[in-house]
């Protein structure tokens, strides 16, 4: 799976071109999808019915048939046709036909076909997308009565607030994702090292021993697979920021407070040194960080529970462990989630079916069985801290961490990525001085949010 934050560049043009459309298309609730594509599970549902055989009376009661759309990743994809077939058991009026697209199309699809009204009923967003989604008029807030937003602050864990804007809570997940230190046990006993680091020093020290170079320099292992671009920058904002004691925003999202203290420069210099002073990994090796752990070239990689799932189907003989991210002067770990939102154009009995579809994938049997089939956690405090998940030896290492869990507001998590993985590669190849790469780092990101806030103080 590519990074999980990842957004293809081309979405910001596409929003500004498609912003017209939306006003003139609006308010359609007879919408479907066109040029959909087939799951590579065979998911039930890669391409639409037409809109006019969407709703129909069949002896006395409506019939609706809505759809669903997420990226193609086999097991999401899997599951969600197994959850369809249940949820249709329990709802025999309602339809539900599942459509994806290749992560790299799936922003553009839903930013060409939703504001002509031609999209899903239900969609699956990164949560760090719906500052656009919303800005752009592409979703509603979801039904007050259904999904009340005491009770969503009373059940799910508080990075959840990140899906609330202007006051409105504008998706939900059934799970959501923190990081963790995944570690090789092989390699560990190899380099006689007892237990995995629980500091930024111990991690330091340990990359080192864990480090393996050939002849010519190149790496065999990586003690530290090291990719900006994939969970590190995550790692920094949400973990080494906060545990240096430094903060990320300001409290009215507005202000980037990177280098408001020393603790800033400090957490973007203990990264960077990984590659560039302990040289105990680098970008690319053995294709990216995550295949690099898969196939034993990596010691230790920071990654998410959504990893799970597929180290379950992949290397199901990998011998690894997980545990809590390294701590410095503060706990601090960082996490995410992927919510199911409700397009603005979605109306009438189809919103009413979109809407139980949504309860349905919120409650506690369907996040249960996102565990297993997914590897990611439970969205709501009670459901999560079961004993069967915090006693697990690969899921407790994460739960243990959500109260001490932050989730960053992306205004643009595509430029934000781009700018931090663009500041390391600075550094590290062409010799730009760090403390001069994370001024320029925070000065572009500032930017980003000053153009986002004055475009919205302007509607």
């Amino acid at each position: 799976m590519k990074s999980s934050l990842a957004v293809p560049a081309k979405l910001s043009t596409i929003l500004a071109v498609t912003a017209a459309l939306l006003a003139a298309c609006g308010g359609n609730g007879g919408n479907n999808a066109e040029g959909a594509a087939s799951s590579p599970l065979g998911s039930s549902g890669s391409s639409a019915s037409p809109a006019s055989s969407a709703a129909s009376k069949d002896e006395g009661q409506e019939k609706v048939t809505i759809e669903y759309w997420q990226y193609e990743y086999p097991a999401k994809v899997s599951l969600i046709d197994e959850l369809i077939k249940q949820f249709e058991a329990q709802n025999p009026n309602i339809t539900v036909k599942q459509t994806n697209f290749p992560y790299d199309q799936y922003n553009e699809k839903v930013a060409t076909l939703v504001p002509a009204g031609k999209g899903p009923d239900v969609i699956n967003l990164y949560y760090g997308w719906l500052p656009k989604y919303v800005s752009s008029g592409f979703l509603q807030p979801l039904p007050e009565s259904a999904f009340p937003a005491s009770e969503i602050e009373r059940d799910y864990y508080p990075l959840v607030s990140a899906a609330k804007i202007d006051g409105s809570y504008w998706a939900i997940p059934t799970a959501v994702r923190t990081l963790a230190l995944f570690y090789n046990k092989d390699l560990f006993a190899k380099a006689q090292i007892g237990q995995p680091p629980a500091t930024w020093e111990e991690l330091v020290d340990d990359a080192l021993k864990l480090t393996q170079k050939d002849a010519k320099g190149q790496f065999v292992v990586e003690g530290l697979a090291w990719e900006p671009g994939a969970q590190l920058h995550h790692w920094y904002r949400d973990g080494l920021l906060p545990q240096a004691g430094g903060q990320d925003l300001s409290e009215d999202r507005r202000r980037v407070l990177w280098a408001d203290s020393p603790a800033g420069l400090e957490a973007f210099q203990y990264l960077i040194d990984f590659a560039v002073k302990h040289k105990v990994g680098t970008t690319g090796v053995f294709t990216d960080d995550a295949t690099a752990f898969k196939t034993g070239h990596a010691a230790i990689n920071i990654d998410g529970s959504f990893r799970l799932g597929s180290l379950k189907t992949d290397a199901p003989d990998l011998n690894y462990g997980i545990a809590p991210l390294p701590s410095y002067k503060n706990k601090s770990v960082p996490s995410s989630f992927w919510a199911n939102a409700i397009p603005a154009n979605v109306s009438g009995a189809k919103l009413e079916a979109a809407t139980k579809f949504l309860q349905f994938l919120t409650s506690q049997e369907v996040q249960e069985q996102w565990v297993e089939k997914v590897g990611e956690l439970p969205a709501q405090k009670a459901v999560a801290t079961q004993d069967k998940y915090l006693n697990d030896e690969k899921l407790g290492a994460f739960i243990s961490q959500l109260d001490n869990s932050k989730a960053h507001f992306f205004i643009d998590e595509t430029a934000e990525r781009t700018l931090f993985v663009d500041a390391t590669n600075e550094v590290l190849r062409n010799h730009v001085p760090v403390d001069k790469a994370f001024a320029d780092l925070v000065s572009k990101t500032q930017k980003l949010y000053d153009d986002y806030w004055a475009k919205a103080d302007g509607k």
